[in-house]
C-alpha cells in the first residue's frame, strides 16, 4: 500500500503514533488512535500503513494521503475531509513480551489474534508462482503499489528490510529529453550529474519539465554526459547548465504525481536513468500526451 508508514504503541487507553523517522504523530490522526483503543490486548507495538481513499473505496496518491500529517490546526475538518485507515502487517510486541526476533510467521499470527481480520493488509503463503502473480494482480487492479515479498523464518530487522524481504512493484518507463544539468558534489565535483528531464507538449510545441534524477548513474555516463552537455549548452546560471533538447534517456519511475512546482502538472516518482537512447532523435521521444495517458490509468488519480 502506497500509504504513510505508522508504528502504534499501545499501553491501555494511551496511544501514540509515530512515523518511519520516530516523530510522534498521534495528534494529527485521532481516529487510528481511537481505532487502536479499542484493540483487547492491553500493550501492542504494532507496524503498518496509514492511507486515505476516495469516495470509491481506491487509494489515494501517497502524496494525498501526506496532507493528514503534520497537521497541528484544523485537525477536525482535516479528518472529515480526507478520513485515514490504517492496516497492519507486523507484531512487534505483545503483552510484556517483545516477539520482533521470531520468526514472521508466528508474528503474523501474533497479529491475526490482536486485530481484526477487516484491518490487516492481505497476505498470501504459496509456493505457487501463478497464486503469487494472480496476487499480485489482485494488488495493482486495487490501485496499489505492488507486493511484498517476505521469509516466513526472518526476524523483524528495524530500518533495514534485508534480504528477506522483496518489494515487488509496477515500474513504467518513459523515453524523455535532457533539458538541463546540475554540477554534481562531492566525487561527482567536476561532473553534470542531475538531469532535468522533459517530454514536449503537442498542445504548445514546448517541453515540458517533469522533474529530475541523478539516480542510476554511472561513472561512465557521468563522464560522457558531461562532455555531450557542455557540447550543447545555450546557457548556464548557478549550478546549472541548460542545453539543446537533444539526447534522449530511457526512466524508470514508480509513478507519476500532481504537482504545483512544473507547468504541466505532473511529476516522476522515484526516478532513475537506465539507459541512453542514443537509437533515438528527440522528436521520438515519449511527448505529455503519453506522460497523461500513463497518469490517467493509475488509480485514483485526480485529473489535471
Amino acid at each position: 500500500m502506497d500509504g504513510a508508514r505508522i508504528q502504534v504503541h499501545k499501553l491501555g487507553d494511551e496511544v501514540r503514533i509515530y512515523t518511519r523517522s520516530l516523530n510522534e504523530i498521534s495528534a494529527a490522526i485521532p481516529e487510528i488512535v481511537e481505532l487502536a483503543r479499542t484493540f483487547p490486548e492491553r500493550t501492542l507495538v504494532l507496524d503498518g500503513e496509514a492511507i486515505a481513499f476516495d469516495s470509491v473505496g481506491r487509494p489515494h496518491p501517497f502524496q494525498v494521503t501526506m496532507k493528514r500529517f503534520g497537521r497541528k490546526l484544523n485537525v477536525e475538518a482535516s479528518r472529515t475531509a480526507l478520513p485515514i485507515q490504517a492496516f497492519f502487517f507486523d507484531c512487534l510486541k505483545v503483552g510484556d513480551e517483545s516477539i520482533a526476533s521470531r520468526p514472521t510467521q508466528e508474528r503474523f499470527e501474533a497479529l491475526a489474534k490482536a486485530v481484526p481480520a477487516a484491518l490487516l493488509v492481505p497476505r498470501l503463503v504459496t509456493s505457487s508462482e501463478l497464486e503469487a502473480r494472480d496476487f499480485y494482480d489482485a494488488a495493482i487492479a486495487a490501485g496499489h503499489e505492488g507486493v511484498m515479498a517476505k521469509a516466513l523464518d526472518a526476524p523483524y530487522e528495524a530500518g533495514d528490510r534485508g534480504a528477506s524481504w522483496l518489494k515487488i512493484k509496477r515500474i513504467h518507463t518513459l523515453d524523455l529529453v535532457v533539458l538541463a544539468a546540475e554540477w554534481g558534489y562531492g566525487r561527482r565535483t567536476g561532473k553534470l550529474s542531475n538531469l532535468h528531464l522533459g517530454a514536449l507538449d503537442p498542445a504548445t510545441g514546448e517541453y515540458t519539465m517533469l522533474g529530475k534524477t541523478f539516480k542510476g548513474l554511472t561513472d561512465t555516463m557521468l563522464a560522457w554526459q558531461t562532455q555531450e552537455f557542455l557540447a550543447r549548452e545555450v546557457r548556464r546560471d548557478q549550478g546549472t547548465v541548460y542545453i539543446r533538447p537533444e539526447l534522449v534517456v530511457e526512466i524508470a519511475f514508480s509513478d507519476l504525481q500532481a504537482s504545483i512546482r512544473y507547468p504541466g502538472g505532473l511529476a516522476l516518482r522515484l526516478a532513475r536513468v537506465k539507459r541512453y537512447r542514443d537509437d533515438k532523435r528527440a522528436d521520438e521521444a515519449d511527448t505529455m500526451d503519453a506522460v497523461r495517458k500513463i497518469y490517467a490509468a493509475q488509480a485514483g488519480a485526480p485529473k489535471v
